[in-house]
């Protein structure tokens, strides 16, 4: 039993190996050369004119939000259209209701005003 875990311990330690000695070599052999351009933060072309550690609105994370539950309805739609046959009508009406229950959501959220960016 032990040893069917030997090939995947052993393509992690490789892994780990690799990744490691990767990394030093980019720490030994990478060039040091500050500068105090490289080292100032970037923002869009010109110089910060606030504070790094602002907060953000609220509404940047509520639009990051939506798009992650949209793009997750995207997510399942591929794999049910695989295998649509399959699953059949049964199958057909559950991914209907759940689209339904989407498109609900996206028009409440539409009618809340969340999507709408001053």
């Amino acid at each position: 039993m032990l040893e069917n875990y030997l090939p995947v311990l052993l393509f992690m330690s490789v892994g780990l190996v690799i990744g490691a000695a990767m990394i030093a070599l980019g720490f030994v052999l990478g060039p040091r050369r500050p500068d105090a351009e490289k080292t100032s933060p970037y923002e869009c072309g010109f110089e910060a004119f606030e504070d790094s550690r602002m907060k953000f609105d609220v509404r940047y994370y509520l639009v990051a939000i939506l798009f992650i539950l949209f793009d997750l309805e995207i997510a399942f739609l591929f794999p049910w259209a695989i295998v649509l046959d399959a699953i059949g009508v049964f199958g057909f009406v559950a991914m209907l209701i759940f689209l339904a229950i989407l498109v609900v959501g996206f028009i409440y959220e539409w009618k809340k005003g969340a999507l709408e960016w001053e």
